[in-house]
């Protein structure tokens, strides 16, 4: 007979336990509910993390009532606990999101946070491991020689300011798209733009003064075409087997609000080699910067996106002189232009998979025939989202996260879903394998 996993919570050090007798709830959106799937075992990169000033909720196991564990008594000390989630490693997408409610506590820092509980075996998590292609595997970042090949790539290239913003992220953020590019290896980052025409609230490298600490700071020197050009052009001809370079970073704005000079050093690249993929991590704003760019040579590009529908989308990018339309015409363009088009859809359990949202979603895929969904679990306060969330965009109940994939596959035969970027050559071999 297997067990219904336990609550954990943490004591005012963070130190995680197991209660005693409640078992573990989930959030989905505003409902917290029972144990809805089986979870997987806690992945080994992944580590379990308190959430200050949230109140564990569990189930009492002979009631099925929920209770609010307001304190707890452990060693003869009384204190109030706080919730535990789960932080999963790349390649993971989460299903539901920790079972707590919000007391006396600031606005969570920037993370994924993933329902978790402890099991018969250890801890475990709700989540799906969709992408198992192990190039990002964690064990392979943040190596001893990291240093060395830092200092020699900055060494071969002397005052280029990519190269300056890109040490900062591989070094003191782990960045494993920025170290990619002193492992010369994968796909690259090349940060581009230290301004953005959006106000999202989940923004990483820029949050107002009420609101929780940025996990980045953003870059404060736009490089130049030529700049970026020389460190593309050498990730390019250097990287063994599958290779790629990215604009648009969490370091930095948003990339087409500097179109020019990334299709400077577009063109620059693409005059020295055909060989790997040129893509753009963007939120498809400017379609006129965006043909300018394919015109280059640009050819993948990753949409970033909550929601496809106009109210929700524009509630949490808060765009500026621009909106939802114009997302959806840079899509179009991409489509038109036959680039590799993946969207980076910024998951969020109980809201992402709500019946209303799904169909939208199925719609945008189905119409543009999207090649790839990268599932990414929104890095936000759960509170704070829902707050957001609440009455905007496409409603109905909740269908599950498992479902929501499952619904985007059947509406675009030959759809993946995964977290990691894949490029035109990857399209144009699966076409030839499927031959």
């Amino acid at each position: 007979m297997t067990l219904a996993p336990k609550l954990l919570f943490a004591d005012p050090k963070g130190r995680v336990m197991e209660h005693p007798y409640l078992l573990a709830t989930l959030r989905s959106g505003e409902e917290l509910v029972p144990p809805q799937d089986k979870p997987i075992p806690l992945p080994s990169a992944g580590r379990l993390v308190h959430l200050p000033g949230r109140l564990p909720v569990g189930i009492d196991p002979e009631t099925g009532e929920l209770e609010l564990v307001r304190e707890i008594k452990m060693n003869g000390k009384t204190f109030v606990p706080n919730a535990v989630g789960a932080l999963l490693p790349p390649g993971y997408t989460r299903t539901f999101l920790p079972g707590e409610v919000k007391a006396d506590g600031p606005v969570l820092p920037q993370w994924a946070y993933t329902a978790a509980a402890w099991g018969e075996d250890g801890p475990v998590a709700w989540a799906i491991h969709t992408d198992k292609r192990s190039h990002w595997d964690p064990e392979k970042y943040s190596t001893p020689e990291l240093k060395k090949i830092v200092d020699a790539h900055l060494a071969r290239f002397p005052g280029n300011r990519v190269l300056k913003q890109l040490t900062t992220c591989a070094m003191l953020y782990r960045c494993f798209t920025s170290q990619n590019i002193f492992y010369v290896r994968d796909e690259g980052a090349i940060p581009a733009s230290v301004m953005c025409n959006a106000r999202c609230v989940g923004c990483i490298s820029d949050q107002p003064a009420d609101g929780p600490p940025a996990s980045h700071e953003r870059m404060n020197d736009g490089p130049t075409g030529e700049e970026m050009g020389q460190i593309g052009l050498y990730h390019l001809e250097h990287a063994p087997g599958r290779t790629m370079v990215s604009f648009g970073q969490g370091c930095e704005g948003e990339p087409l609000t500097r179109w020019k000079f990334i299709a400077e050093a577009i063109r620059y690249m693409r005059e020295h080699t055909s060989r790997g993929s040129i893509n753009i991590n963007t939120n498809a704003s400017l379609t006129k910067g965006l043909e300018a760019l394919f015109d280059a040579g640009l050819d993948a590009i990753r949409v970033s996106l909550n929601s496809a529908s106009k109210e929700l989308y524009e509630a949490y990018y808060k765009p500026v002189k621009y909106g939802w339309e114009d997302v959806e015409a840079s899509i179009a363009l991409a489509r038109e232009r036959g680039a590799y088009l993946a969207l980076n859809l910024l998951l969020f359990p109980g809201v992402t998979d709500r019946e209303g949202e799904v169909k939208a979603l199925e719609r945008l895929v189905k119409k543009y025939k999207v090649d790839q969904v990268q599932t990414r679990s929104l890095c936000i306060d759960p509170i704070q989202y829902l707050e957001v969330a609440r009455d905007k965009g496409a409603g109905g109940e909740p269908v599950g996260i498992r479902t929501l994939l499952r619904r985007l596959k059947a509406a675009r035969p030959g759809l993946v879903i995964g977290n990691f970027a894949r490029g035109l050559e990857e399209r144009e071999n699966a076409a030839n394998t499927r031959r």
